[in-house]
């Protein structure tokens, strides 16, 4: 029997979606339109055009570019052949990026025209890649001298050859931050992925109907792999566009009447304090989603009261899972506020001690998963494979609560909690406290070298446009709620914090910014 017949790959989603619905809308980006039809018609032409370029099954294709309608085409067209999708970082340097070339074995390149003097620059730090590709943007841009057209490769007349692929082929390749140590490639494969989505869309409550915008980087697999991914298996309308910024975000919710939207709590706190919020339309957003940092309680209940029909999910987990492990429902918001709630459909979690016995209620431990949405290993790394999957269970370097309902609240990256006198201190508790003082914008707490305490709790301030706020506010305010071993040692005022396109903090800059702090004390 022919594996054709039950074969499920992330190609056959768009398949069948096209077939499905063939005129229904699919994919908007700047001018660009696409029904389901017109976006599987381009990516299997592109994937024709990159066979005919010699890349096939089981070669790795690198994308360094920003999101466009070219890169969810570029997605499936990998994915119809059988290639490996390797996204990169667009805030790495040449170097860094090199590494991610170098160590993945990208054959091909694929860069749009304001990324592409970065990635020639780090294509020719002794990688193999063997060619460029340019991708058009989501604004009018001209094609890149010398490189392949994503235009030209999807005019390709010829029909892609099937690729001999499964749920078991490897779909992509998705290096982590690398904040301690050199960035690991998590191998996902296409079943991994598809098992995925089915958490995302159960547990997410997604639906046919939704019209999604897509603002976070897709280079990220929470965009990706919890929302675009989903919204292709589905039929879901999806709006693309680069620029996460409230000046962009507000407008296109009101013009494309978008019921769903993704963004980390920083976005959610930008959108909140732009004038536009009061101005635009947002009747039409029913869903918001969060992750990358749990919501500090005081923007959650601000967020349901100025947009008071719209439900809410905390979705939490990391690359190596495709990325979602556990979720935080609408009616546990408030409920449960700051937990990341309880795995999904298709993940099977613990909180356990060093020797990997459940802890007890209210204790920490660290996170843990079982479930076929994980990842095969980390690339060429079997000695770093080895130590995350130690004991049978992936490990997931974060530390958690569970209360007796099963609930799970992270307590911290495992890099990220201060030792500070001889005590732990969780730098999320301290800035949920500290979210509690209203002329606060922005914070984030970080354990800086000190010559007494080794590490000194220290507060790094955003205040809210207007309002005046002082060390010895914030100082005094945490004092109130806070026992004095947690309570900061100095805050430090800012007019923004770091944040990758992802809007995740950037603690680990805060911490190389600030390391002289005590020095002089």
């Amino acid at each position: 029997m022919s594996d054709l017949l039950n074969r499920q790959t992330l190609a056959d989603l768009l398949r069948r979606t096209a077939a499905r619905m063939p005129h229904k809308a699919a994919i908007r980006c700047g001018d660009v339109a696409w029904t389901w039809r017109e976006f599987d018609t381009v990516s299997g032409r592109l994937a024709a055009g990159l066979q005919a370029q010699g890349i096939g099954a089981g070669d790795r294709v690198a994308v360094l570019a920003r999101n466009s309608h070219a890169f969810a085409a570029l997605r499936f067209a990998l994915a119809r052949i059988g290639a490996v999708l390797v996204p990169v970082n667009f805030m790495l340097g040449a170097e860094e990026a090199a590494y991610v070339l170098r160590h993945s074995g990208a054959r091909l390149l694929a860069v749009d025209s304001g990324l592409a003097a970065l990635g020639q620059q780090a294509a020719a730090l002794d990688t193999r890649v063997e060619q460029l590709l340019w991708l058009p943007s989501e604004q009018a841009s001209e094609p890149l001298a010398g490189a392949l057209s994503f235009d030209a490769l999807a005019a390709t007349a010829q029909p892609p050859q099937e690729a001999d692929i499964g749920r078991d082929h490897l779909l992509q390749i998705v290096y982590t931050s690398g904040t301690e140590s050199a960035p690991k490639g998590a191998m996902l494969t296409h079943g991994a992925v598809i098992d995925q989505y089915v958490s995302c869309i159960v547990d997410g409550e997604m639906a046919e109907g939704d019209s999604v915008l897509h603002a976070l980087p897709l280079y990220h697999c929470a965009q990706l792999d919890v929302f675009l991914g989903p919204c292709v298996y589905l039929g879901c309308a999806s709006v693309i566009t680069a620029a996460p910024t409230p000046d962009n975000v507000l407008p296109l919710i009101e013009r494309h009447r978008i019921s769903a939207f993704f963004a980390p709590p920083t976005v959610w706190i930008g959108l909140l304090r732009s004038p536009l919020f009061d101005r635009c339309d947002l009747s039409s957003l029913r869903k918001g989603y969060y992750g990358a940092s749990i919501m500090p309680v005081a923007v959650m209940r601000e967020l349901s009261e100025r947009l008071p029909h719209i439900r809410l999910w905390n979705f939490y987990g990391q690359t190596e899972i495709a990325p979602l492990a556990t979720v935080l429902k609408p009616e546990d918001q408030l409920r449960k506020p700051g937990s990341a709630g309880r795995p999904v459909l298709n993940v099977e979690t613990r909180v356990v001690d060093d020797a990997m016995n459940d802890v007890a209620p209210g204790e920490v431990g660290e996170i843990v998963h079982r479930s076929p949405q994980l990842l095969q290993g980390y690339f060429n790394d079997p000695e770093r494979t080895a130590a995350a999957f130690a004991g049978g269970w992936f490990h997931s370097g974060d530390l958690a609560t569970i209360d007796d309902e099963g609930y799970i609240t992270v307590v911290d990256r495992k890099k990220d909690m201060i030792k500070t006198g001889g005590e732990n201190v969780a730098s999320r508790e301290v800035e949920e406290a500290l979210y509690r003082l209203d002329a606060i914008s922005e914070v984030a707490v970080v354990g800086l070298p000190h010559p007494r305490w080794i590490e000194a709790v220290t507060a790094v301030v955003v205040a809210k446009a207007g309002r005046t706020l002082t060390e010895a506010d914030v100082l005094a305010h945490a004092h109130a709620h806070l026992a004095t071993f947690k309570c900061p040692k100095a805050v430090v005022f800012v007019d923004s914090l770091p944040k990758n396109p992802s809007g995740k903090l950037l603690k680990r800059e805060l911490r190389q910014r600030f390391a002289g702090r005590y020095e002089a004390r």
